[in-house]
């Protein structure tokens, strides 16, 4: 199932359709079934702290990166000796305990090998760090996504801020305005919007429409997109896409820097509910 969001173009009115080349990708609740998983990683981590905080109120914040969600729960810096120690011990605990069960979302490598198939650029724009991206890809079945992957390590602020976004445009390589996000949480539609890139949102990591508001589309997961791609910002894109390079061939014109979406934009004010 789908859902359009009310104040952005739905898959119905092709009246207008961007290009896409390129598609940004978050992983844990977008494309893993992971997000219970870390938030019981924390709390398991603060318990042996002695730090009474359930997974219950991890999981509400678990899309945001490590540096904002421990001040966030405990008010202790990430950037002190005892904040990198538990994000450290966070990170063991997931690999130990929790990594090895981690499973796709139903047709999710089917649907990275369809946006593969349609000469799609695939970036990974993930809150994970660089070494926790490894074992999250592989568990995935997706270990070639790492060599372009951009993660918490690439960036100096993790999402919401929207550095994570820039970064994976810039890697992209073909403009944010040929760009498509796809993400789960709040604080990746927060992030892609401030980074002026467009995303569709799947419900897949737990969060609901009105959390997701500010997306482009809604599915319930990868399944469903991929089931509804040929009229989705992706599919529809990918024909824009092709059509335009057919008129460039037809005219003899290719396209500028700036046609292909030159450099990223300045922020924009926050999504509603994000």
């Amino acid at each position: 199932m789908t859902r359009p969001a009310d104040d952005i173009r739905g898959p119905a009115d092709a009246s207008h359709v961007l290009p896409v080349e390129a598609v940004l990708l978050d992983v844990d609740g977008t494309l893993l079934d992971s997000n219970d998983a870390h938030a019981q990683a924390w709390s398991d981590v603060f318990r042996e702290a002695g730090i009474d905080i359930g997974s219950e109120k991890v999981r509400p914040l678990v899309g945001m990166g490590s540096d904002k969600l421990l001040p966030r729960l405990t008010g202790i810096d990430a950037e002190s000796d005892e904040g990198k120690r538990l994000i450290e011990r966070r990170k063991e605990v997931f690999a130990k305990e929790y990594l090895p069960s981690i499973r796709p979302f139903p047709q999710a490598r089917a649907l990275l090998d369809r946006m593969r198939a349609d000469g799609l650029e695939l970036v990974v724009a993930s809150s994970a760090s660089e070494d926790e991206l490894r074992g999250l890809l592989h568990a995935l079945g997706a270990e070639w996504l790492l060599p372009d992957a951009t993660s918490s390590s690439d960036a100096e602020r993790s999402k919401p801020d929207p550095d994570i976004v820039r970064v994976a445009v810039d890697t992209a390589g073909v403009g944010r305005e040929r760009c498509v996000m796809v993400g789960d949480t709040p604080y990746d539609v927060e992030a892609a919007t401030r980074a002026n890139v467009r995303i569709i949102g799947v419900r897949c990591g737990g969060w609901a429409d009105e959390d997701l508001r500010g997306a482009a589309e809604i599915y319930d997961d990868p399944k469903a997109l991929l089931a509804s791609y040929d009229e989705s910002l992706i599919g529809r894109g990918v024909r824009a896409a092709a059509a335009a390079r057919g008129h460039e061939l037809r005219t003899g014109r290719s396209r500028t820097a700036g046609e292909r979406g030159g450099e990223p934009g300045e922020e924009i004010s926050h999504v509603d509910g994000a």
